[in-house]
């Protein structure tokens, strides 16, 4: 099992997705690129910490690659836009990819070199070395499973899952 740590909006919606993808064997919300230890929700929220709101996975690289998780990573989120998903504001929300060693930095770096290439917007998705993930509390865990009819969920989680189940279709059809 190999790790991979990803944040890009409200970590609600992206571990929603990620959960979808064959291989991928846990996905936990939490914080993580900052400067504090410990940090609560609330610390997060009121852009003290340096923390963005993240999701990080346990996956089966035999089953799915780091690079497949990276283009997941760009159909769940908009890589171009600065502290920002949608309707959520903040460097909470910025989006990050967290390396967790050499080989996870340059297969990273080269496909977001890419990317941008791709787009008319300037790609501002942040590579660094993850140093420290924080697990977000309980009630943030799995919170799309457990209020499928909240409103922000069903408005913005649910295209994102949509997108995930329409790019792995066929692998999700064989489990």
């Amino acid at each position: 099992m190999e790790r991979a740590t990803f944040g890009g909006g409200c970590f609600w919606c992206i571990e929603a997705a990620f959960e979808l993808v064959p291989g991928v064997e846990s996905v936990t919300s939490g914080y993580a690129g900052g400067h504090a230890d410990d940090p609560t929700y609330e610390d997060v929220c009121n852009e003290t910490t340096g923390h963005a709101e993240v999701v990080q996975l346990e996956y089966d690289p035999t089953a799915v690659s780091y690079a497949d998780l990276l283009e997941t990573f760009v159909t769940i989120h908009d890589p171009t836009q600065r502290n920002r998903q949608g309707p959520d504001v903040g460097t909470q929300y910025r989006s990050i990819v967290l390396v967790h060693d050499d080989r996870q930095e340059e297969l990273a770096r080269a496909f977001f070199d890419e990317l941008d290439e791709a787009y008319d917007d300037e790609v501002v998705t942040e590579i660094e070395p993850l140093e420290t993930f924080y697990e977000a509390e309980a009630y943030h865990q799995n919170y799309f499973e457990k209020n499928p009819n909240d409103a922000y969920c069903q408005h913005h989680a649910s295209p994102k899952i949509e997108r995930v189940r329409k790019r792995f279709e066929d692998r999700i059809e064989a489990e």
